[in-house]
């Protein structure tokens, strides 16, 4: 077990390290000069330039490369562009809201979804099967934006029930906290529940059609323990794969969920980089997020070895 957790581990720094290249890389050869947007449409070439060396861009990319890279191993992610704060204050400043949307919209899918799951499997090709796999194809087929503004207007703007926009930390209150919290958990969290539902279902079928389940039923063995203790212990597997790689879904999704709720987390200050050209920030943001991913895929590979013992590649 630990040897194949120090190999998991030493596998990601690599892949850290072709990340960032590409982080780099694609912000490098993106159009546009942030040299020229913070100059203005008055400025002279050589005000331009001047801000250019300033800047660093007239250096070649290697040597950019590695002054970003070295300094990303120090804990410095550059400064602002246009606030000249540092990019990890900046970062700092907007965690809690974007950290408590995903980690809440994560517990609702996995309450919500890994229940519905087994529950169609279990009671395949009844009107519950059936009504599970339709709230999949609507959880697949409507974009977070769409959700989102139904929920508002439904349960913000016209029964009053919750608030439509903002953040309060957890400080301000709990009650306070959560209650801002729900509407866009929800609207995040519909495609991973229908992802996790869909594949949970998948995979209960194929586990309760094995001998052993067979033989527990015959033993007399009830069927809650049956479904989630015997067959749903050996479907893990695969619904642990399919909680990690959504973080990619949350990832994208809290973009578009923190626009369309006003919340001020990473993904509000990844919007307002890409249109100011900030590229110091949206490297530290696109680098934080590209971390987080390869982390949770990290503890997906380690928990594999806790639901079967025999994974020890």
């Amino acid at each position: 077990m630990l040897a194949y957790a120090l190999r998991r581990i030493a596998a990601t720094i690599p892949v850290m390290l072709i990340v960032a290249f590409m982080v780099f890389g694609l912000l490098y050869l993106a159009p546009g000069d942030p040299a020229a947007v913070i100059a203005g449409d008055q400025a002279t070439p050589a005000q331009v330039q001047a801000i250019r060396v300033s800047l660093g861009l007239d250096k070649p990319f290697l040597t950019r490369f590695g002054t970003w890279l070295w300094q990303i191993l120090h804990g410095n992610l550059g400064k602002s562009i246009f606030t000249g704060l540092p990019v990890t204050t900046m970062i700092a400043q907007r965690l809690e809201p974007t950290l408590s949307l995903m980690v809440f919209s994560t517990l609702i899918a996995i309450v919500v979804a890994i229940p519905l799951g087994v529950l169609a499997a279990a009671r395949q090709g009844s009107w519950i099967d059936r009504a599970v796999m339709a709230l999949a194809v609507f959880g697949f087929s409507t974009p977070v934006f769409v959700v989102g503004y139904l929920l508002a207007w439904a349960f913000g703007l016209k029964l009053g029930w919750l608030p439509v926009q903002g953040f309060h930390p957890i400080s301000d209150g709990f009650w306070r906290f959560l209650r801002g919290l729900i509407l866009p958990s929800v609207a995040l969290g519909l495609i991973y529940i229908a992802l996790i539902a869909r594949i949970t279902r998948a995979t209960m079928l194929e586990v309760l059609s094995q001998d052993y389940i067979r033989t527990a039923r015959a033993k007399g063995v009830g069927m809650g323990r049956i479904l989630f203790v015997h067959a749903l212990k050996n479907a893990a597997v695969p619904i642990v794969t399919v909680i990690g790689s959504g973080v990619a879904l949350l990832i994208g999704g809290a973009v578009v969920t923190e626009s369309v709720f006003a919340i001020p987390g990473l993904g509000r200050l990844t919007t307002d980089a890409i249109l100011q050209r900030d590229y110091p920030v949206i490297q530290g943001v696109v680098l934080l997020f590209s971390f987080t991913y390869v982390m949770v895929n990290l503890i997906v590979d380690l928990l594999y070895t806790l639901f079967d013992p025999r994974i020890r590649y």
